[in-house]
């Protein structure tokens, strides 16, 4: 996301980190390290937001996210990068209104928003997308930016 002008914001980038399944869990969380280090050099962010974990059924793939979230976070600390974590539930309220707005909604008013020609896809990356949008609605920036 970037700003343009007062309040203005506009999508720049949108995607997903994939690794492989097949790989031991250290490959996959260095890949998503080192992905997320080369989009900051790519874009030079001043802040990065990122969705709080939540307590899903399956504890071990919370865990897993836990892994993830951790080599996001650390990239983001060693580049300096303000950080600012917001809950599923703020994200959605923020987006779509309604903190109980189901990935569809979210997805759509991100569309909207961003007055975008197609939703994001896959659905993850338009959360993605929905937790920069959410910081831009509702964080706060340095002065300048």
């Amino acid at each position: 996301m970037a700003r343009r002008g007062v309040g203005a914001v506009s999508l720049v980038e949108c995607g997903v980190i994939r690794t492989s399944a097949a790989q031991p869990l250290t490959v996959r969380i260095r890949e998503i390290y080192e992905a997320v280090v080369e989009l900051i050099l790519r874009h030079q962010p001043f802040a990065m937001s990122v969705e709080q974990v939540f307590h899903g059924k399956n504890a071990q793939s919370a865990l897993k996210l836990g892994h993830a979230r951790g080599a996001i976070l650390l990239a983001g600390a060693l580049h300096d990068i303000v950080i600012a974590e917001y809950a599923p539930r703020q994200i959605k309220s923020a987006v779509a209104g309604t903190g109980n707005a189901t990935k569809d909604q979210v997805a759509y008013m991100v569309k909207q928003q961003l007055r975008l020609k197609e939703v994001p896809t896959p659905h993850d990356a338009a959360d993605g997308v929905a937790a920069a949008l959410c910081h831009s609605l509702i964080g706060s920036f340095p002065v300048g930016s």
